[in-house]
């Protein structure tokens, strides 16, 4: 079984009294592991996990969708916590490489700021580009082929001394193997939302789609993107989809009229067998 709990969404739930921001933070349990995915832009995640009644110092494994501010800049505030609650022991990491690289929109810094050689202090952090098995029926994608251009680059990195554009090649996400078929989850889906469940389908060899969460990174798409995306969806066939995050009410609205999609929001809970 996996058991996810959103602790950071754009929005939040009726009637369930929980905080947003624009940033995305999941709490993950399966396979006798805790899984914190992304930390969102601040504190937010640890209040609401706090409400919640999760302890964060319990997760075995931080998972890093990409390296954006929105996902990572809880981190400065994880490390916060783990001195003031005098945790010691150094849990899990795994982000792509390109996650600790500087990233730019403008003159805004809108890539990880807490420096690589902290977190090593507080993580044993893997580096991946390939994926990676994180239980029996859990598995990190790794580096996702660009096989369609749903997506456009977002600012610029900086890789050896130069900035470039920032393709976000880092971009990644989880896929679950369960009883029904596969449940992927998503950060933002820079790599395109069905390039990351072609993929997922390529390497679990599972083409049955339970449901997809997380960001979509459908905010202002155009004709062309919605269209591309809906002819892909439609030919992966998800059984539902909970799109949020990086997903603007348009998007929802379109999607909605064509796939059963469902509502999310801070304080969600989702059980998948």
């Amino acid at each position: 079984m996996l058991k996810l709990r959103v602790l950071v969404d754009n929005n939040t739930l009726i009637d369930r009294y929980f905080t947003a921001e624009p940033g995305l933070s999941f709490w993950i349990e399966t396979g006798g592991r805790r899984i914190l995915f992304d930390t969102g832009y601040s504190d937010l995640f640890l209040k609401n996990a706090q409400i919640m009644g999760i302890d964060v110092n319990n997760a075995d494994i931080t998972v890093l969708s990409h390296g954006h501010n929105d996902h990572t800049w809880g981190l400065n505030h994880l490390v916060q916590h783990f001195d003031r609650t005098m945790k010691n022991d150094r849990p899990e990491m795994i982000a792509h490489p390109g996650a600790f690289e500087r990233k730019r929109s403008g003159r805004l810094e809108i890539g990880m700021i807490l420096r690589e050689d902290v977190i090593g202090e507080y993580f044993k952090v893997s580096k991946c580009r390939g994926p990676v098995r994180i239980t029996d029926k859990l598995l990190w994608l790794g580096e996702i082929p660009r096989r369609t251009g749903e997506t456009k680059p977002i600012g610029k990195t900086l890789i050896n001394n130069e900035w470039i554009k920032d393709d976000c090649l880092d971009d990644s996400a989880l896929a679950y193997e369960g009883k029904e078929g596969l449940v992927i989850i998503t950060g933002c889906s820079h790599s395109g939302i069905c390039n990351t469940v072609d993929y997922a389908i390529k390497l679990t060899g599972i083409e049955k789609i339970v449901d997809v969460i997380g960001g979509f990174h459908l905010q202002d798409a155009g004709h062309d993107q919605m269209e591309n995306t809906v002819r892909g969806l439609k030919r992966t066939a998800p059984h539902m989809m909970h799109p949020c995050h990086c997903t603007d009410l348009k998007a929802k609205i379109g999607l909605g009229a064509l796939f059963n999609v469902h509502e999310v929001g801070v304080g969600l809970e989702l059980k998948y067998e």
